[in-house]
């Protein structure tokens, strides 16, 4: 079979695609935040423009930008990361192809949960690398846990936390057990932290707290606002960054310059808790309105999503959720879009619209499975 027989559509993108044929539709499907980044990020980039800033960077970014993003790490979590090991990478995305790449070789086995961010896989695929499905569970706290991994033969563990599409955080115990199980057996552990930030009940932690060999990927399209610039980094090993940093010279040549510059005054920490603030608010909103409507088994600690049960009213996600963009106008996201592992039953809702909006959206979907 050839790899691209291998790759799934990404459906959240043919959903918003379908939606956009109707009017009054509420989007709730995609993951992008709608409020705007701090202004201090959007005078960077005015400012970047004018002083002609469009030119390639160095292939691993700004070394300007390399060291504000290692200050994160002290200010956040207390850790000491050199801006030697930080590379700069056109959006997250970006960053798993480059650790990926850097990590597996063709045919290798790579962890992934399922339910998961549907382009891991996908990614895994473009370079003949297999990928091995973990099952997740309310049971498991939709949480890969070392004992999860003993004969699964694999080269890599890729985690994300708070997690995409279940808005769970891994917690301290989990991480620090997967990261000596992977150091002791010699596995890489990436961990997608992207969310980071947008947490609203508990402490996030960096994989970087519990192992030095931990890739850690992260990027400003989310708790930063700024999912157009394409702009992301990794934290890598230090005897992988020379390569990560060819893999980019040859696939990117850099991350986009005026992004970079922008993002310089992206860690306005006042600006980013008021965005906290203002997810954490929608969240109530939605979760309290639609708790007795759908069965949530995994209350969102963090991220921006809502992973609800649809099996009191049906068993194909797909259907349903096209059947309520229809009637209801009100778009979400099948489960099947995050893998095979009763995903059928389940959809994403992204509370990323304004509180008046999801108000509006819960009693639309309220009438809709009235009529059901």
């Amino acid at each position: 079979m050839h790899r691209r027989d291998k790759l799934s559509p990404f459906i959240v993108m043919d959903i918003l695609k379908t939606a956009q044929k109707y009017e009054d539709v509420i989007h709730l499907e995609i993951g992008e935040p709608d409020l705007d980044p701090s202004p201090r990020v959007l005078e960077a980039l005015e400012r970047a423009i004018r002083e002609r800033k469009y030119f390639y960077t160095p292939a691993l970014g700004l070394w300007e930008l390399r060291e504000k993003i290692a200050e994160f790490y002290k200010r956040k979590y207390g850790v000491d990361v050199s801006p030697e090991r930080v590379a700069v990478t056109t959006g997250t995305s970006g960053a798993f192809l480059v650790a990926y790449a850097v990590t597996l070789n063709a045919g290798d086995r790579i962890a992934l949960g399922d339910p998961s961010y549907p382009c891991y896989k996908n990614f895994a695929h473009l370079l003949d690398i297999e990928p091995h499905f973990v099952p997740l569970s309310p049971q498991t706290n939709y949480e890969i846990r070392a004992d999860m991994l003993k004969d699964a033969e694999v080269k890599a563990v890729h985690i994300s936390s708070p997690a995409n599409p279940t808005g769970n955080l891994y917690s301290e115990d989990t991480l620090r057990e997967l990261s000596d199980y992977c150091e002791e057996e010699g596995i890489y552990l990436i961990s997608d932290e992207i969310y980071h930030g947008l947490v609203y009940e508990g402490r996030e932690h960096t994989a970087l707290e519990f192992s030095d060999r931990a890739i850690v990927i992260n990027g400003f399209s989310k708790y930063f606002c700024m999912p157009g610039f394409r702009i992301g980094w990794a934290v890598l090993p230090p005897d992988l960054v020379r390569y990560a940093e060819v893999v980019i010279q040859n696939v990117f040549i850099s991350a986009p310059t005026l992004s970079q510059y922008a993002a310089l005054e992206a860690f306005d920490y006042d600006y980013l808790e008021r965005v906290r603030e203002t997810f954490g608010r929608r969240r109530k909103v939605l979760y309290e309105g639609l708790k007795e409507l759908f069965s949530i088994d995994a209350k969102p600690q963090g991220a921006f999503y809502l992973w609800a049960d649809i099996s009191r009213y049906s068993q194909d996600s797909y259907s349903f959720v096209m059947e309520m963009l229809k009637k209801a106008r009100v778009a979400v996201t099948p489960g099947t879009d995050f893998g095979k592992n009763r995903t059928n039953l389940y959809i994403r809702l992204s509370y990323t619209k304004e509180e008046k909006l999801l108000r509006e959206a819960v009693e639309r979907i309220r009438k809709f499975l009235e009529e059901l």
